[in-house]
């Protein structure tokens, strides 16, 4: 069973009066997550991502398509109480303390008082700012606030967890803590999705990335799927190239630069890589290692939506 579940949503928001400024937030998309994954969702701005988790909040109803949550079909009120959310952006009333926002939600999410109090103990206790607990929120700073606001989605020990830019605010020391909680979540069997500008954040910590542009999806896949490039290769050698080799690799096509004791190549195949290294042997050249050169995911993503665009 997926954890998440989405087959041909469309969702347009129409205009009555101006059929040609309706705008198509998704289009046709199919996504499945995994339950105890770590999903990261990426797109540009106004690509669907916050349309696509209000349609599984049950906050916008879809055009058309089908979409479920640990194979509930949705809407379904009944499946909240399963999921946590942090939205993006979130603010709490200024006059409560940390403690008691934490109770007010733990209210909303139907838990017994004596659970509540417990978990919130424990919660803040886990994001660092139990001593802060009968603070204000007012007085929280933004990475005060990020850790209050993860504390409160986990409030109901959910199976689901919905993380709108968690870390945003937050400082490096913070970032890594956060991190290492989302990986205990994992260990534990929760299943997170997760939205972040991030990339970097998001490279370290997800098992799977979809990038979504114009409400369509572009591409799905492990962190290293999608940052392996397929023809950018580089070749470490123990010795200098010679005069010789150089003669013979200007008659070809292979393209290729020299730096030092790496041959960094663009190639268009295989064929194209043996006969390179066919080229180094003969010339009696020691190749130390060969691999496949990766991007970043920020470098990917920017590149695929740059393509998109062309």
């Amino acid at each position: 069973m997926h954890a998440i579940s989405s087959e041909s949503l469309t969702k347009v928001y129409s205009d009555f009066v101006n059929k040609k400024l309706s705008v198509t937030a998704l289009s046709d998309f199919t996504i499945n997550v995994k339950q105890g994954q770590i999903f990261a969702l990426l797109g540009p701005n106004g690509a669907g991502k916050t349309t696509f988790i209000k349609i599984l909040l049950g906050l916008v109803n879809a055009s058309s398509g089908r979409a479920s949550i640990l194979g509930t079909q949705l809407p379904n009120v009944k499946v909240r109480k399963r999921i946590g959310y942090l939205p993006e952006n979130h603010r709490y009333p200024h006059y409560l303390t940390g403690k008691q926002v934490m109770s007010l939600f733990g209210g909303l999410s139907g838990m017994k008082s004596a659970d509540v109090k417990a978990r919130t103990a424990s919660l803040l206790k886990l994001l660092g700012i139990e001593q802060w607990s009968k603070m204000k929120v007012r007085k929280y700073s933004k990475g005060m606030m990020q850790r209050l606001g993860l504390a409160q989605a986990l409030i109901n020990n959910p199976d689901v967890i919905f993380l709108d830019e968690p870390t945003d605010g937050v400082d490096p020391v913070g970032r890594k803590e956060i991190r290492e909680i989302l990986k205990q979540l994992k260990a534990e069997g929760k299943t997170i999705f997760l939205n972040s500008h991030l990339l970097s954040e998001v490279e370290l910590v997800s098992d799977r990335v979809a990038i979504l542009d114009k409400g369509k999806l572009l591409k799905v896949g492990t962190v290293d799927e999608l940052t392996t490039t397929e023809s950018n290769y580089e070749i470490g050698i123990a010795n200098s190239l010679t005069e010789s080799f150089h003669h013979e690799a200007a008659a070809t096509v292979l393209k290729f630069r020299v730096d030092k004791s790496i041959i960094s190549a663009e190639l268009k195949d295989t064929s194209e890589l043996n006969h390179l290294i066919d080229m180094l042997r003969k010339h009696q050249v020691e190749i130390t290692h060969i691999t496949k050169k990766r991007s970043s995911l920020e470098d990917s993503f920017i590149n695929l939506i740059k393509r998109e665009v062309a």
